[in-house]
């Protein structure tokens, strides 16, 4: 009855919202983001941290895919299966591989089957940014946000524009991308088509047989302005074919297709009211190639927001809506499920003076896991011109998946994972550049899953207890930027005091450009301390270190190069499967506008 009249009192305020005074504005140059609040806002505002991967950053990387990307972002580990396309997972704040949200554009990706999105997959080429909110999330985006959010914003054409490039490189790697747009006053559209292979190198450790990765991703978006708002259409689409090894080391290969086609609406009923919609669906596909095996999710959401803004709020509130249908065949084996998740959620964006606050409320009704409440608040205190206190609470869910409850091992009277998250930071921000946090985060997750190997099935295992701090410094200067991070964190299972799988202790990065003239030059290094992976085995740390560089050779020509592993680090992230050794790779990119 509670949560019946809950769900009734969102939808009002959402539909009742009157006129009053204009949303406050973004000055010029200022970096704007969405993930934070849903809405969009000056990333100097945001109460929580909020990391932004720019295009300029992904251009000067030349990295292959989103998790080469993230691997250089403090409190982000990542575990990989060996060499492009293998199976990749992300570890966000001492969270499990499975609680950190990946959306492209806003809507979520992460399939109803293996639970990870697949970064692995995600060509940079048809980024524009990347915007990461560290902590529980559920309250704004739902189920699998514990650890935290990636939002991927596709790349949108400024003006019009032509670009291409071909890349060569280690492992006889070849690839090449095409993007054009244009945008005028009634409307905007751009492509992107990216193609990539590789004969990669030996993913495990105890064979020598190298395997190869094929990718073919396009982009595209069209929108058109209307008198009150505007109509977008999305599609983001990625196939190819990953050669691995299995169990027995014997050398096989699948196919995958990954999808998103989403339509938005924005209408603008005031200068102070914002209605949004967005109708998407998602597909995520993988075939074996040797035998009949497959994993398959298909997912239509219909995902509305309504923001009114007043004098000091900004409060917003909105339905969503899934139906989504999974499918797998695992030795021999398989299900077809399909589950509906309705919500609604209701938020407030508050200032005054040197405050700023933030809460948000969730109330989600899972067909098979029933009605969960989830919900965030946040508080900002300016105590200076340059200084800010910061702190956080969250609570959020993760329900498990189909393959969790039917695949290989699954255990159908699974619950769902339940987080309590908390952080506190302070920040300092002068005007000339410098800028600090420390920030200290907490995440308890009760009814934790993980294998048993005994019983050889998942079970919920009992509590994880997560604590951790990170440090960070950036400076953008005048022709140089650099930016360094440390974290320290324990990741541990409550009930026993063993670490969590794959997850380091510690970890340092530094990241550092400095433009030569019209040339750059980057350096990227992040230090990991040692993890635990299975069957008691400790994988040892180690230091990666990429070396990249720009030359302008002309107003369109640009060539690009970067050595990965420059110091031929020997490393692993997950046992027996090797990372990448010393390589070079060279692109020539032209742009026309």
């Amino acid at each position: 009855m509670v949560t019946n009249r809950l769900a009734s009192a969102v939808v009002l305020l959402t539909l009742l919202a009157t006129k009053t005074d204009c949303m406050a504005e973004a000055l010029p140059g200022e970096t704007i983001i969405v993930t934070a609040t849903r809405t969009e806002m000056p990333l100097k505002d945001a109460i929580v941290p909020v990391t932004v991967i720019t295009r300029e950053d992904i251009e000067l990387s030349l990295a292959t895919d989103l998790s080469e990307l993230l691997r250089f972002e403090a409190g982000i580990d990542i575990g990989r299966n060996g060499g492009p396309g293998q199976s990749t997972s992300i570890f966000m704040r001492g969270s499990e591989s499975n609680h950190t949200l990946v959306l492209i554009d806003g809507v979520r990706i992460n399939p109803g089957t293996l639970g990870g999105a697949p970064i692995q997959h995600i060509a940079p080429e048809v980024i524009e940014r990347i915007e990461i909110v560290k902590g529980a999330r559920s309250a704004l985006f739902g189920t699998d946000a514990i650890g935290g959010v990636i939002n991927i914003i596709t790349r949108r054409a400024e003006d019009a524009f032509i670009e291409g490039s071909l890349e060569f490189g280690s492992f006889d790697t070849r690839s090449g991308y095409a993007s054009a747009g244009n945008r005028s006053s009634s409307g905007e559209f751009g492509v992107t088509v990216n193609w990539q292979t590789t004969d990669g190198y030996a993913p495990r450790t105890d064979s020598d047989i190298e395997r190869g990765y094929e990718n073919l991703s396009a982009n595209l978006h069209a929108s058109r302005r209307l008198k009150n708002g505007d109509v977008s259409i999305r599609h983001w689409q990625t196939s190819g074919m990953v050669e691995y090894l299995d169990f027995f080391l014997a050398p096989v290969d699948q196919d995958f297709d990954n999808t998103t086609t989403a339509l938005e609406l924005n209408t603008n009923l005031s200068n102070s009211d914002i209605s949004k919609l967005i109708v998407s669906f998602v597909q995520d596909d993988i075939s074996q190639n040797q035998v009949d095996d497959f994993v398959s999710s298909e997912r239509l959401s219909v995902d509305w927001q309504y923001t009114h803004a007043l004098a000091n709020h900004t409060l917003t509130g909105g339905l969503f809506a899934i139906a989504e249908d999974a499918a797998a065949l695992s030795y021999g084996s398989g299900f077809e499920e399909d589950t509906t998740v309705r919500a609604a959620f209701l938020q407030d964006q508050w200032s005054h003076g040197r405050h700023k606050a933030f809460a948000a409320i969730r109330l989600t009704d899972h067909e098979t896991f029933g009605k969960h409440t989830t919900w965030n608040a946040e508080y900002a205190f300016d105590i200076g011109n340059s200084w800010t206190l910061n702190a956080g609470l969250g609570h959020a869910f993760r329900a498990p998946d189909a393959t969790d409850r039917f695949g290989f091992g699954g255990n159908v009277d699974l619950n769902p994972e339940l987080a309590h998250d908390a952080q506190l930071g302070l920040r300092y921000a002068s005007g000339t550049g410098h800028r600090v946090d420390l920030e200290l985060y907490r995440n308890d997750i009760d009814d934790l899953i993980d294998f048993d190997m005994q019983a050889f099935e998942l079970r919920n295992i009992g509590s994880a207890e997560i604590r951790g701090a990170q440090l960070s410094y950036e400076y953008r200067g005048d022709g140089f930027s650099v930016r360094t991070e440390l974290v320290k964190q324990r990741a541990d299972n409550a009930d026993t005091g063993e670490r969590l799988l794959r997850r380091a202790e510690e970890t340092a990065s530094l990241t550092y450009t400095r433009d030569i003239g019209v040339h750059r030059l980057g350096l990227s290094i992040v230090a990991s301390g040692d993890r635990e992976d299975y069957a008691g085995v400790r994988l040892a740390g180690y230091v990666l270190a990429n070396l990249t560089g720009q030359i302008r050779l002309n107003d369109g020509w640009t060539l690009n190069a970067r050595i990965e592993n420059l110091l031929d680090s020997e490393y692993q992230t997950a046992e027996n499967y090797r990372m990448q050794q010393r390589g070079a790779f060279v692109e020539l990119k032209y742009r026309w506008n």
